[in-house]
């Protein structure tokens, strides 16, 4: 499994704005070889920003490279330059392999 993500310091007062971009988008990632979950995750609030990150897994850290060069990552990032003002800086991204993994299975 591996974990991709992304950290935005979202401008304060930007908060719904940021969070209407990402509720309104156009979704094609799910019909991706090896996608498993998305998550937007909200955090913690600092003086001039709040913390957002998004979560994707993957079945393997190949198959999140594979889309990354997909017409799919192209076409769901085409429009990223105009959210820019929301943000403080760039977006961070981090990945990371699994070494350990526990799923509680509904009973």
């Amino acid at each position: 499994m591996y974990i991709a993500m992304n950290r935005f310091k979202v401008a304060r007062g930007s908060e719904k704005d940021f969070e209407a971009v990402w509720t309104n988008r156009e979704i094609h990632i799910h019909k991706e070889p090896g996608f498993v979950r998305f998550a937007m995750l909200k955090g913690p609030e600092a003086e001039d920003h709040t913390l957002y990150v998004s979560h994707t897994t993957w079945e393997n850290e190949q198959t999140f490279l594979d889309w990354t060069r997909s017409q799919s990552f192209r076409d769901a990032h085409k429009d990223a330059g105009k959210n820019k003002p929301l943000y403080l800086g760039h977006p961070q991204f981090e990945g990371f392999t699994a070494i350990e993994s526990l799923v509680l299975e509904p009973s």
